[in-house]
């Protein structure tokens, strides 16, 4: 096992992070940028270094910064987190150039996944069901006519290199395709410096579900079931929960093994995600993270499981702690996201937390680096805490959901927490009947937030 890991992130998810290694006997190094000097990672890891100004591009995306802190504090590995440098292949390349483990997939899978045409292709050849779509690339809006009127409208236009929703446009009639083609090839270059796009089949009323997987790179790998996180503003998450509502056993089974001996035959290592959009009891494949979710911690509450902590152990080179027999469904969870954010625009809401309390009691968990005093800079994502609660049913987690939302307080800023109390308040909430729209046509219909 590594004596010392650096955390390149930061939030609650390096805080989650350096919990496990402190549980693990590993010391922790936190990396933070001039405007985090004060938070609480930085207070609760061993070590810490300052790699930079505000601006993520000059801190936390500093591959340069990263390194020279690792070989400062002679920190083995480094563990991603999400975002920043978790999906970069080249970072990771450089990581092992300096002989520094990353606690992830493998550049090379990485790479795989990180191109959607690829990572399309490779599930197709893997046994994995997608999206009917083009072939690969689509370069021209006269080769997007050609392949939309095959396939026949609505259909999606979205960048190779995309994600978190950008790069992607719906084209749900002939005369839409112009503008969308020409729209995604441009978020896709202003993003990601790419502007290939593709085209697939756009499916009506679909969920969004995904699959946890895990691997130990040596061949071997499992599911942990799925997560449904249909509920989303502008394709981003805000309320996922696991089990699915809408997924039977049977289903559950046949997904799960699908996934798991796909990742298993490309020899993927650590913790992934492949997601999917489902409908009439189809799965259609999306995308794969290579990297731990932030809708992680409902999977660990039914699997009664440390994802974080097996990442570590598979990373130093250690099997897997569970096989697939060992691993069964206990219950059901619940998790929202909590933005700092002003209802009902969901303008970002940086500022001094003055009041913080923590809910409390069985089947209760949350995630959040905040604490009275605490100034949240303006220069990171909004996201600032998340609360995870459990019950024996989804009934009970939504009881428990609504008592831990009662408790919660956060003064000082706006959140998005007055979100999550309407729902609760709604019949297709209580019996799980959504798809991946209605979160959106819900709130272009309200006028209580």
């Amino acid at each position: 096992m590594f004596s010392k890991v650096l955390i390149a992130n930061r939030g609650e998810i390096a805080l989650r992070v350096i919990r496990a290694c402190k549980e693990l006997g590993i010391a922790s190094v936190a990396v933070h940028s001039t405007a985090d000097s004060d938070a609480m990672h930085v207070r609760m890891a061993d070590e810490s270094v300052c790699i930079g100004p505000p601006s993520g591009t000059d801190s936390y995306l500093s591959v340069a910064a990263i390194i020279a802190a690792c070989e400062i504090t002679g920190a083995e590995a480094v563990h991603p987190g999400y975002g920043f440098l978790s999906e970069n292949a080249a970072f990771v390349q450089v990581l092992e150039d300096h002989d520094i483990t990353f606690i992830g997939p493998s550049a090379e899978h990485i790479r795989l996944m990180g191109d959607k045409i690829t990572a399309k292709d490779t599930m197709k050849k893997l046994g994995v069901p997608c999206v009917p779509g083009s072939a690969g690339g689509v370069p021209t809006i006269e080769e997007a006519h050609k392949v939309a009127d095959e396939m026949g409208f609505p259909v999606i236009v979205k960048a190779t290199a995309g994600g978190g929703g950008r790069g992607m446009k719906l084209a749900q009639t002939k005369a839409d395709l112009d503008e969308a083609f020409s729209t995604a090839r441009a978020e896709g270059k202003a993003a990601f410096g790419n502007d290939e796009v593709y085209i697939e089949k756009y499916l009506t009323l679909p969920r969004h579900i995904e699959v946890q997987v895990f691997g130990d790179g040596k061949g071997r790998a499992v599911h942990l079931g799925e997560r449904d996180c249909s509920l989303q503003r502008r394709h981003q998450k805000v309320f996922e929960e696991a089990p699915g509502p809408t997924i039977t056993e049977e289903l559950r089974t046949q997904i799960g093994e699908t996934c798991a001996k796909a990742v298993a035959d490309i020899g993927y290592s650590g913790a992934g995600t492949i997601e999917f959009l489902y409908e009439n009891g189809e799965f259609y494949f999306i995308e794969m993270n290579t990297r731990l979710q932030v809708e992680h911690p409902v999977t660990e509450t039914i699997y009664r499981v440390d994802l974080v902590k097996e990442q570590l152990r598979v990373a130093a080179g250690e099997d897997m702690t569970f096989v697939q027999d060992d691993l069964e469904i206990k219950g059901h969870s619940i998790e929202v996201r909590i933005n700092a954010e002003k209802l009902p625009n969901f303008a970002p809401c940086p500022g001094k937390v003055t009041q913080f309390h923590a809910p409390g009691g069985l089947g209760v968990r949350m995630d959040s680096a905040l604490y009275a005093g605490y100034s949240i800079p303006p220069y990171y994502d909004s996201l600032i805490g998340k609360l995870i609660v459990s019950g024996t049913n989804r009934p009970a987690a939504l009881a428990r959901l609504k008592r831990a939302l009662g408790e919660l307080v956060i003064d000082g800023i706006d959140t998005t927490l007055p979100l999550f109390d309407a729902l609760l308040n709604e019949e297709a909430i209580q019996t799980g009947d959504y798809d991946i729209h209605w979160l959106e046509k819900w709130l272009d219909a309200q006028d209580v937030l």
